[in-house]
């Protein structure tokens, strides 16, 4: 493949990505508990959380090191959205208006929707929104 050539990007899609965890386990449950999910069988040393638009979270741990945070954003919809707030809230999960967590307890109105940040057990930066951001 040559680098100068243009790539048909056209039907390129997200297929899984692998999640660093402390516990996988316990971090697959948490996300599939907050996002209303279930956890897949385990496959391999990966936890799968199916995310529904053929798109899985494959928590592997890592224990040798320490966790690198990443940025997990999730598209819900509208009518979702207040249950994921609730089981924040029912779960002690402070949740966050803005990404840097200056704000606690509120969520933002970025785009004409909802949408807030928190920590999954391992300090991922988890994002939850109704719309998604609009891209020039």
């Amino acid at each position: 493949m040559s680098y100068d050539q243009p790539f048909p990007h056209a039907g390129v899609q997200l297929n899984h990505t692998a999640v660093y965890a402390s516990d996988r386990y316990l971090s697959a449950e948490f996300i599939a508990a907050i996002l209303g999910l279930k956890v897949s069988a385990p496959f391999g040393p990966f936890l799968p959380v199916d995310l529904g638009n053929g798109v899985t979270l494959d928590y592997c741990e890592r224990r040798d090191e320490p966790i690198q945070s990443q940025h997990y954003a999730f598209l819900v919809p509208d009518e979702q959205f207040d249950a994921v707030i609730a089981r924040l809230e029912a779960v002690g999960v402070t949740y966050y208006a803005d990404p840097g967590h200056a704000d606690p307890g509120r969520v933002n109105d970025l785009f004409g929707g909802r949408g807030a940040y928190f920590d999954d057990p391992d300090g991922h930066n988890m994002e939850v929104m109704t719309r998604p951001y609009a891209r020039p």
